[in-house]
């Protein structure tokens, strides 16, 4: 006879536990265990049958894992959780007992004071899972960098976020790591490459911070605690990868005059060492001291071979036998070797048409556009005026290799002053601007975004003082089909105020439309044409629809508008048309792949096509048409502008 099983000791009411079990198995209050989750990231769980996790009974309750929760007994913040109890009666009976100067000693001797170091390596093993989960705490950080100081938010709070936020953005402008701007209404998106994880983050602008009384502030603060601790980790290593000691010595004079980043002093890890080759031939030097007559004399001829490599990759491009290289000069000099093919690589794969050749052409052009981008701003030199963001602006630019100063009266430490002759640009942002100085071009803050989002720098004549600014695009969104897409038109501008524009007349782009439309049914109706007898009656209704919606958009009525408008032609006979061998091959290959489906991937592939109609059927006409309208009344309105300001 099979052992009974006893109700509650198997399955979903064994592996879930309540809120309420979990408090009694850790004998903590609702606000620790609430810490404590958060910072273990243990989180609600969701069973499958939660009458059967819950033993029966149907009452609202939250559950966990009981791994979870097992886990969490031995945890040693736990522990100090309890002793900070302890220590709470203790000093409270002191206090009653108006003993101030015990109190005063017991607090500065036996409080308890935990660390979440421990917390940081289990829940990230390795560095790069915490890069990757460095979005959420940067923004934190950022959020509490900016608010002032109240009863719940301590000083010593917002001045650490204050110092990790500018360390991280110290090594980002160090190592140029950044990739993507925007301005939004909330505040700034970055976006950095960091040991290749995309982070992004946003900052709020630099605005007096309303504290807002219908938010839980001790939540918010136990996570911020953990990402402190988080940050903390990574600028760390971060510095430590780019040879510079942390954390950052703070210059309390300039920090008081507000020279932003120039306060923080940066020291090298490795003063002796100025630069790569001198460190290398002076281990070279220093190695041969120690080394025998025979290694110093192999040395000397691999010296020898690696400068002949040069003449072997020149010789390589006039044959097709690329196993000629020498193997040895090859396994001693692998870097030199990567050096030397940069500029030979893309010649060489159309010459062997070898396929490692060819994504070794392509890694390069990456890295050149990667290395094109962090130098945008190499020849720039830009002053910033004392109405622009002078904090997120002089953090874009210094990511991009430009120099950038800003008025005296907004921070000690700037650069250069605003009547220097180096300058090149000037960001403004106000209608008109008084004084002017010669050879600087004079832009508006949203030039610098855009610049860096279209990687090239954008014409600046479109970004002048007053003038109204181009659409100012996400870089991280992208447009589904259908959807309404500004075009900024940087050059097309350029082109219409040199030239008159002609008229755009909304029945000529109708009939265009059509005519396109008929050229391609024609071309596909024999394929489509047993799908056009399924759903001819629909496909008449929506074109009385789209009709319609046409007439109210031109202001006309329905009547006069489908008289005025011209008939499409009608479809040729498909009986007369024949088939090419290519459309019937095609035909056939997809039958075939439409057999050879299995059931699960025909549903998946009905799936697809279902969400594309329903995608394609989501545009509007009537809404892309008053777009499009109001687009080429302000294209009018900006020729009319530009001829009036010429003449």
């Amino acid at each position: 006879m099979a052992k009974i099983q006893k109700k509650g000791k198997k399955g979903a009411a064994a592996n879930f536990v309540t809120r309420n079990q979990a408090l009694k198995k850790l004998q903590i209050s609702l606000a620790d265990f609430r810490r404590l989750c958060i910072l273990k990231g243990i989180y609600p769980r969701e069973p499958r049958n939660k009458k059967k996790a819950n033993k029966g009974s149907t009452a609202p309750v939250t559950f966990y894992y009981h791994k979870d929760i097992q886990y969490l007994l031995h945890e040693p913040v736990l522990h100090k959780f309890r002793e900070y109890k302890a220590f709470a009666k203790k000093l409270a009976k002191v206090m009653a007992k108006g003993q101030y100067s015990t109190a005063k000693s017991l607090e500065e001797h036996n409080k308890p004071v935990y660390s979440l170091d421990h917390i940081v390596k289990e829940r990230y093993p390795t560095f790069v899972d915490a890069v990757r989960d460095l979005d959420d705490a940067l923004s934190m950080l950022f959020l509490f960098a900016t608010m002032p100081v109240t009863d719940k938010i301590s000083r010593e709070v917002v001045e650490d976020c204050q110092r990790l936020t500018a360390e991280f953005q110290i090594y980002v402008m160090k190592s140029r790591s950044l990739r993507k701007v925007f301005f939004s209404i909330k505040g700034i998106y970055y976006q950095a490459e960091i040991k290749g994880q995309t982070v992004t983050w946003l900052v709020p602008y630099q605005f007096a911070q309303t504290v807002p009384t219908d938010v839980d502030f001790r939540v918010m603060l136990t996570f911020l605690e953990f990402y402190r601790t988080l940050v903390g980790f990574i600028n760390f290593r971060l510095f430590s990868e780019i040879n510079l000691i942390y954390p950052p010595t703070l210059d309390l004079i300039k920090y008081e005059g507000a020279a932003g980043f120039n306060a923080l002093i940066l020291e090298a890890m490795h003063k002796t060492a100025p630069d790569a080759e001198s460190k290398f031939d002076t281990e070279m030097v220093e190695a041969e001291k120690e080394e025998s007559p025979e290694d110093v004399a192999r040395k000397a001829a691999s010296k020898e071979r690696l400068k002949t490599l040069g003449n072997k990759v020149a010789e390589l491009q006039g044959s097709t036998d690329t196993d000629r290289i020498d193997e040895d000069v090859q396994d001693e000099a692998e870097e030199t070797a990567l050096d030397e093919f940069k500029a030979t690589a893309p010649t060489v794969a159309a010459v062997d048409g070898d396929d490692n050749m060819v994504t070794l052409s392509q890694i390069q052009a990456a890295s050149t556009e990667i290395q094109e981008l962090q130098n945008l701003f190499s020849r720039s030199v830009i002053f910033l005026s004392r109405e622009t963001p002078r904090y997120a602006l002089e953090f874009i630019i210094r990511s991009f290799g430009g120099q950038v100063s800003w008025d005296e009266t907004v921070g000690t430490g700037a650069p250069f002053l605003e009547n220097d002759e180096k300058i090149t640009h000037q960001v403004c942002d106000r209608p008109t601007q008084g004084h002017r100085f010669l050879n600087r071009t004079y832009i508006q803050p949203q030039w610098v975004a855009d610049s860096i989002n279209s990687r090239k720098l954008v014409i600046s004549d479109n970004y002048a003082p007053g003038r109204m600014l181009p659409p100012h695009l996400s870089p991280f969104v992208e447009a589904k089909e259908g959807d309404y897409v500004p075009s900024t038109g940087l050059e097309e501008e350029d082109e219409t105020f040199e030239g008159e524009t002609e008229d755009i007349n909304p029945d000529d782009i109708e009939e265009q439309d059509d005519e396109e439309v008929d050229s391609a049914d024609e071309e596909d109706e024999e394929e489509e044409e047993e799908a056009k007898a399924a759903v001819a009656p629909k496909k008449v209704v929506k074109e009385d629809h789209e009709t319609e919606l046409q007439a109210e958009a031109a202001g006309v009525a329905f009547t006069e508008y489908a008289e005025k408008k011209p008939a499409k032609k009608a479809p040729k006979a498909a009986a007369g048309k024949k088939r090419t061998a290519k459309e019937i091959e095609e035909e056939e290959a997809k039958e075939l792949a439409s057999i050879m489906m299995s059931n699960k991937q025909k549903k998946l592939y009905t799936k697809i096509k279902y969400s594309q109609n329903k995608k394609s059927e989501e545009v509007d006409p009537l809404q892309a048409a008053k777009l499009e309208q109001k687009k080429q009344n302000i294209a009018k309105a900006k020729t009319n502008a530009n001829k009036r300001s010429k003449k």
